[in-house]
């Protein structure tokens, strides 16, 4: 039927007309494919295939590493269950599978608006486990039947494990196979910064003595294996690190040294005494404590803030500044009245007369009220005063604290009405003449030391 014969709408001319340019598009194009064909150049013969058997042992893909998610199997391992070790280790794939545990876990889902349930699976391997747990035994006989000392299933290797667990045999083992004790954790952690328990201090020589560096860094912190150690105040770490040339002045990703670390951690008055060796240890190495964090955090303001009363001590006898101020305007002084309230017991008076004797300021009479718990420490406060101030501070105090301390609280206003006495207004004088050096010019002086107390405002009970 033609066009010419048929009243064909505009539209379906349009279809037809398209219809066939594109079957004229196909024709040449098969056209032009042909010629291509009878004139390209003919292909090189292949070459003789190898050998069956050869060509198997070259093609064929290395099996997949075999997978585990058996707790029976794992339990078997973390126990150090020989008799199992030995049944499941029959299957040689068994020696480097992934042990894989699979933890449901609550996720939040941004898309959805709300929080979903997902999978979340952990690798890890039986030598690993084995290692974790410190089963010698057990380590060694995966050694021998092949097991990779360096596979890191989950982020870890089982040398990591090890260190963890403190278990130096294990450690010893493992290196011995050609452990690297530097491979560094999918944290960016290496052996050394994962020796963190007193029970690991063998370990850390062992890594020591198989060559691991003991100035290396996390990835991203940036903390050597002493920041690590300062900051948990193990003792025998620092001290074996600091023999083998541990930089004490190294800084960390905040700007702080492992002199800072120590300071920080001391947060519990029982674990004071291991952290003052630490630190002793550390300042004799050389550890400036005036050293302070990007946020201007000096070791001193972390000691004030923990209510070290030793540690603080030592620390201005090796040049600390008492005066410092930090990023958010606190000196060592503010961050001590912050907690009296908390270590009541820990005499944080102590700590506020070592601070005024080496050249802190007194504070504003608004910070007073912070320390109302600690009667010696508000007396030590107010004696820093040529005059006792307005008593405002004192309408915050509950009933049951006022009673307990009454006498003291009641002389505290009668002296805010009167002037202080002429001996009160010369020991400010000299203090104030003596500035800084107030505790080292007074402890020289061939005085009785009733006096060198007064002047160095030990506690009386009064206020004068």
């Amino acid at each position: 039927m033609s066009k010419d014969t048929f009243p064909f709408s505009s539209t379906s001319l349009r279809s037809l007309r398209l219809e066939q340019e594109y079957q004229e598009w196909q024709d040449a194009r098969r056209a032009l494919a042909q010629r291509r064909a009878l004139t390209r150049a003919p292909l090189p013969r292949a070459p003789r295939p190898p050998p069956r058997q050869q060509r198997l042992q070259e093609v064929r893909a290395p099996p997949p590493q075999a997978r585990c998610r058996d707790t029976a199997i794992h339990n078997t391992f973390m126990f150090g269950d020989m008799k199992g070790v030995y049944a499941v280790l029959k299957d040689p794939a068994m020696v480097n599978a992934l042990m894989e545990t699979v933890h449901e876990e609550m996720v939040w889902a941004p898309e959805m608006g709300m929080w979903t349930l997902s999978s979340k699976v952990k690798q890890t391997s039986a030598l690993r486990l084995a290692a974790s747990r410190g089963h010698i035994g057990c380590v060694e006989e995966l050694l021998f039947r092949g097991a990779e000392v360096n596979a890191d299933p989950g982020g870890k290797t089982a040398l990591h494990d090890a260190c963890i667990g403190g278990h130096a045999a294990c450690v010893r083992l493992l290196l011995s196979h050609g452990a690297d004790p530097e491979l560094l954790a999918a944290d960016g952690s290496a052996p050394l910064h994962f020796c963190t328990s007193a029970q690991s201090f063998q370990c850390a020589e062992l890594l020591l003595e198989g060559g691991a560096e003991v100035n290396v860094r996390m990835r991203e912190s940036r903390l050597t294996p002493l920041h690590v150690a300062a900051r948990r105040g193990l003792e025998e770490h620092v001290e074996l690190f600091l023999s083998h040339r541990a930089d004490v002045l190294a800084t960390n990703q905040e700007g702080e040294t492992p002199l800072n670390a120590a300071c920080s951690g001391a947060e519990r008055p029982s674990e004071s005494s291991r952290y003052l060796h630490a630190i002793q240890m550390l300042l004799d190495a050389g550890a400036d404590p005036r050293t302070a964090g990007r946020k201007q955090h000096t070791p001193l303001h972390n000691a004030c803030a923990n209510c070290c009363s030793r540690i603080v001590n030592v620390l201005l006898q090796h040049g600390a500044k008492a005066d410092v101020v930090n990023c958010a305007g606190y000196t060592p002084m503010d961050c001590l009245l912050q907690v009296v309230e908390d270590y009541p017991d820990q005499q944080p008076e102590t700590i506020a007369r070592s601070l005024l004797n080496h050249g802190a300021k007194p504070v504003s009479p608004k910070m007073l009220k912070q320390c109302v718990l600690s009667p010696a420490t508000l007396e030590v406060m107010l004696n820093s005063y040529t005059s006792v101030p307005p008593c405002e501070w004192m309408d915050s105090l509950s009933a049951a604290i006022y009673e307990e301390h009454r006498p003291f609280f009641k002389l505290v206003r009668e002296r805010s009405v009167q002037p202080r006495s002429l001996q009160h207004l010369c020991r400010c004088a000299i203090r104030l003449h003596l500035g800084a050096q107030c505790y080292s010019a007074v402890s020289k002086l061939d005085i009785p030391s009733s006096v060198r107390d007064y002047l160095l405002l030990c506690n009386d009970g009064t206020l004068q």
